[in-house]
């Protein structure tokens, strides 16, 4: 593979454009979503920027799980998802969730969602880059539109059901490390399940994989304003 020393502006640019124009996209829409009580933009900020930080950690956990740890591929898989999910949480955790901030049930999956878009914005512009420098800025392109309905909405999506988890803890915190915990491993499974289908499968089959995870994607939709009309009161 050349260096990234041959990467061209024009070259980074389009990977760039690729890796961080869909989630911004997404996270318009579902900031749109929670126009009732907008957050700060400024820790919309915070926390994309968070997801993004948390990129080259899941790399490091990752690159030892897939090299030194000697696992087998599916186990791989598994732990790289959990990697992914427990590293995104606690970026929201860490940027918004134990603020001030942090001040509705609605909040947890919208800081959820925006960290997952800022993890997801890096983590394809590096894929894009690395299919740029091995197969050409055409490919690229075009891996960058399957990252964009894929990974885009898998990392929203499993993000979201950690986000759902929290909210649906309250008026009450008993709960809360539970239902964390449950929400954790439901997106770990959805996140290790929507990977291995996407390796496993044929390329016919592929659809029917991105039909289910866009059912998922509607679903927390409609979580998303249960939320808002039936969990409408100050976190305490």
């Amino acid at each position: 593979m050349a260096g990234l020393g041959n990467l061209s502006a024009s070259t980074l640019f389009f990977a760039l454009l690729g890796g961080f124009l869909p989630s911004l996209l997404w996270l318009w829409f579902w900031l749109k979503e929670d126009s009732r009580r907008p957050e700060p933009r400024v820790n919309i900020m915070w926390a994309f920027l968070g997801g993004m930080a948390a990129v080259p950690i899941a790399i490091v956990f990752e690159y030892f799980v897939f090299y030194r740890a000697g696992l087998a591929a599916a186990s791989a898989l598994l732990a790289w998802a959990f990697i992914e999910e427990i590293l995104k949480y606690f970026a929201a955790r860490k940027t918004a969730i134990s603020k001030p901030v942090f001040d509705e049930p609605v909040d947890a999956i919208i800081y959820m969602i925006t960290v997952a878009l800022g993890f997801a914005a890096l983590e394809n512009t590096l894929f894009i880059i690395k299919t740029f420098m091995e197969s050409g800025v055409v490919s690229g392109l075009d891996i960058g539109n399957i990252r964009f309905i894929g990974a885009t909405l898998l990392h929203t999506a499993s993000s979201a059901i950690v986000g759902s988890a929290v909210a649906f803890s309250y008026p009450s915190k008993k709960a809360l490390n539970v239902r964390i915990i449950i929400g954790l491993v439901l997106a770990g499974l959805l996140h290790f399940a929507f990977n291995y289908l996407i390796i496993n499968i044929g390329d016919g089959n592929a659809m029917k994989v991105m039909v289910s995870l866009w059912i998922v994607i509607i679903a927390i939709i409609l979580i998303f304003e249960k939320v808002k009309k039936n969990y409408a009161h100050p976190v305490k």
